[in-house]
């Protein structure tokens, strides 16, 4: 089968190669995808840059932790009425050597998920990283009901699903932070109540306005280090801020404003997400795209043969999006 590998960091067009491997039997408790599509994540990019250490957990990597497909083979212990099931993964190169961006994959079954019918296998793609974790910054603790909710980066890849989220769970308000018209309108359309242009507006001004000076009960953000004295000013009494994401790893928190509001500070990280958590999003994921209630953006659809140029899109940050790669090959009509 064919697989993207790399065995050292670095930039995508040096180190990842597209290499012939034995296609991978499954072992008790898991089940084998014939890979539809591979999902390309900023945690992928980094790991593979070195971002976070030059030292790779195994010698070979294949990437790729999201993705979609149709399983071909099960082994013991699994449903064999589970073979032909289209389905959606996570985690799959999560502490593990293979990922997504290879023909076929082994993994254990509960890490894929079956998709519901009528929803493309592209969109599968889409689901363990961004619309997971967009659906728990949603969902976790008391959930949004009734509460004005704010956004950062609404028309990003977690921010677009989270928008929509809210306003599916029973936001009162939903007002996402964008850096330019075009990105409002995608937030718009996605449900925001409003939008503030965070380079070119007072923030903390228009955010107050927007919410009569009450403030947001919940910001979902996804850049703490580039926004905590904002999102302290912004949040109301007793309100919270959600956080799956920094720019930098060391920061500072304005205790003064925190403390005298009651400030809750809630981080994640998707992949480390407990059972119930997991199962709890999920749940709610399945029934919002059995119902057709969510959008999706996909800006970049690519073949294996081209996975560079997916990586090196998504590290520039212009995607308004997600980028996808194309595993079907000859198959694609089978597989579609």
């Amino acid at each position: 089968m064919r697989a993207a590998t790399y065995s050292r960091t670095g930039p995508a067009h040096e180190v990842l190669s597209i290499i012939e491997l034995p296609r991978p039997e499954p072992g008790p408790g898991e089940v084998r995808v014939r890979v539809a599509w591979s999902g390309v994540n900023p945690s992928d990019t980094k790991s593979r840059a070195g971002t976070r250490s030059n030292v790779l957990p195994f010698p070979r990597i294949t990437p790729h932790s999201d993705g979609s497909g149709v399983i071909d083979a099960v082994g013991e212990g699994v449903a064999a009425t589970r073979i032909g099931e289209r389905v959606w993964l996570w985690n799959a190169a999560w502490g593990r050597p293979d990922g997504t961006a290879a023909e076929w994959l082994v993994l254990p079954q509960a890490m894929a998920v079956r998709l519901p019918d009528g929803v493309p296998l592209e969109v599968g793609a889409l689901l363990g990283i961004p619309a997971l974790t967009a659906c728990h910054a949603v969902l976790h603790g008391a959930g949004v009901r009734g509460k004005r909710v704010l956004v950062a980066g609404g028309a990003g890849a977690v921010g677009h699903y989270a928008v929509q989220m809210a306003r599916l769970a029973g936001a009162r308000q939903v007002i996402a932070t964008v850096s330019s018209d075009e990105k409002g309108r995608i937030a718009l359309a996605a449900g925001a109540d409003a939008v503030v242009n965070y380079r070119g507006a007072d923030l903390q001004q228009r955010v107050r306005a927007l919410t009569e000076e009450h403030g947001v009960d919940r910001i979902i953000e996804v850049d703490l280090a580039a926004n905590a004295l904002a999102d302290f000013d912004m949040v109301a009494a007793n309100g919270e801020i959600v956080v799956y994401g920094s720019g930098q790893p060391m920061m500072q928190l304005p205790f003064v404003p925190a403390i005298v509001k009651n400030v809750g500070v809630q981080f994640f990280i998707v992949y480390n997400l407990t059972q119930a958590d997991r199962d709890r999003a999920t749940q709610a994921l399945t029934g919002w795209l059995q119902d057709g209630a969510l959008q999706h953006a996909i800006a970049l659809r690519v073949p294996l043969d081209r996975i560079a140029e997916a990586h090196a899109e998504v590290e520039s940050g212009r995607l308004v999006g997600n980028a996808i790669v194309d595993l079907r090959g000859n198959e694609a009509d089978a597989l579609a």
